[in-house]
């Protein structure tokens, strides 16, 4: 399951950190040529996607599938997706976006759900087992962007999307391969006619998300987004936003639930808030940050040119690095720990730091149409604040999710966790765009000040907000 995961990982990794970069760069160069407002706002609806395709699959993996076959047949359709994207044809390459979206929606939230079959008693084994598990997310995201960045961008763009392909397609021969070593681990019995009755549901489902997406998304004849990304972008943050704000207060008002349990809905509610402003942040690594090192980041090591997309490596890099010490500095503060809204509120404080390294860094390149280059290490001072931030917040998230939720609500409550990550993804990618209406200082001073200042009230308000918690630690 490590390198099952491992693989996809590198896929998705290795994809994103030349998405951006392929779509803003010039035909002559092999790219599609668009503004970075355009290519931005398709990273954020991209992003954004694959995490809320994580709903569905999940339901279709309960219902029809089961979780290994699930597995499987999602990381067929991403290694289609991956292989689509490489043929160079403009509806090929959209297609290969919605397959990816699809497939991963498939695997990525069973695969967790097989490692946790593993260990039926749960426990200190259990987690040792996550470990293990998340080493190979981080490993995957560590080799993805140098491997497939290379490719794509010093010898062929499509060579690079292809290279993702491979990697899930070797991920899914060690998966099957593996299949003897699970056991039982991912196998349900599903009832005949609930599985008859579900995939109507899904038909149905497929039907209209098909009228929809015909019309989002529509290619004329040279095969040019008929509509603007950017305003279908905004059109889905609307909806994301209804769907939270339906589902919280429908909860509160309508759910049946005591006094305590939903004071700790509202904690929940403020975890959402805080997660999303988190990843709005965060997530610009793939977009506004990668065009940084593209366009404003002396990269000649050695007197070579390093591929920009390998700066996407730091992250995860320094996520194998830091999480042991992280992990071993709260068990050694024990009862002394941060709050878990505190750990929350250090987070965005974090992550407003590094936005505040880059826009000093920014302030150095001056005018960007004749930018004066700066170090690397300008960005890896960058991902050094962020990644300390998201481990403060983004584990800790995870766990809050089971434990503050109510027990028939616990599944639902990842659900909107995952909701979060996909809001911030999408916002991420609306944010990019700006880069040239406001400037890189203008643009990562406002997203330092905004994640600072939600860090900051975080903290003011985290022993009120750890009372609404009702006794969870």
């Amino acid at each position: 399951m490590f390198f099952t995961e491992m693989w996809e990982r590198f896929s998705y990794y290795g994809m994103r950190g030349l998405l951006v970069l392929f779509l803003t760069a010039s035909l002559e160069k092999g790219g599609f040529a668009l503004t970075a407002v355009t290519a931005t706002a398709i990273y954020g609806l991209y992003t954004s996607s694959v995490y809320l395709s994580g709903l569905p699959g999940g339901w279709i993996a309960d219902r029809i599938l089961g979780h290994r076959k699930s597995v499987f047949v999602g990381g067929v359709i991403i290694a289609a997706g991956h292989f689509s994207m490489a043929l160079g044809s403009p509806i090929t390459f959209y297609a290969g976006l919605v397959l990816i979206v699809i497939g991963t929606g498939l695997l990525k939230p069973n695969v967790s759900a097989i490692v946790g079959d593993l260990y039926p008693e749960g426990g200190q084994r259990r987690d040792a087992g996550f470990s293990i598990f998340y080493s190979g997310i981080n490993t995957g995201a560590f080799l993805g962007p140098i491997i497939c960045g290379y490719l794509g961008e010093t010898i062929n763009w499509h060579l690079g999307f292809a290279a993702a392909g491979v990697g899930m397609v070797l991920g899914l021969i060690q998966y099957r391969l593996g299949f003897k070593r699970l056991g039982t681990a991912g196998l349900r019995d599903i009832d005949p006619i609930e599985r008859g009755r579900s995939v109507r549901y899904l038909l149905a489902g497929i039907g209209v998300v098909v009228v929809i997406a015909g019309l989002l998304a529509a290619l004329n004849s040279s095969g040019t987004l008929v509509l603007n990304p950017k305003n279908v972008a905004e059109s889905l943050g609307y909806v994301i936003v209804g769907i939270a704000t339906l589902y919280f207060g429908y909860q509160l008002i309508f759910g049946g639930f005591d006094a305590t349990e939903k004071k700790r809905i509202v904690v929940i509610l403020v975890l959402f808030v805080a997660a999303t402003m988190f990843w709005c942040g965060f997530e610009q690594a793939g977009s506004s940050m990668n065009l940084f090192a593209k366009d404003y980041t002396n990269r000649i090591f050695f007197g070579k040119a390093m591929p920009a997309s390998w700066l996407q490596s730091v992250n995860a890099l320094m996520i194998i690095a830091f999480a042991p010490i992280f992990g071993m500095l709260w068990l050694k503060l024990g009862q002394r720990q941060p709050s878990i809204p505190a750990k929350f509120g250090l987070g965005l404080i974090q992550l407003g730091i590094g936005f505040a390294v880059l826009a000093w860094a920014s302030v150095q390149v001056g005018d960007t149409a004749n930018p004066n280059k700066v170090s690397a290490a300008w960005l890896v001072a960058t991902y050094f604040f962020h990644t300390t931030g998201e481990l403060c917040l983004s584990p800790v998230g995870l766990s809050a999710m089971t434990k503050l939720s109510p027990a028939k609500l616990v599944g639902q409550m990842m659900g909107i966790w995952f909701l979060a990550t996909s809001f911030g993804n999408l916002m991420a990618g609306l944010l990019a765009g700006k880069m040239e209406s406001m400037g890189l200082v203008q643009l990562f001073s406002a997203v330092a000040m905004w994640t600072a200042a939600l860090g900051l009230v975080l903290l003011l308000i985290s022993r009120p907000v750890k009372r609404l918690m009702g006794g969870v630690e």
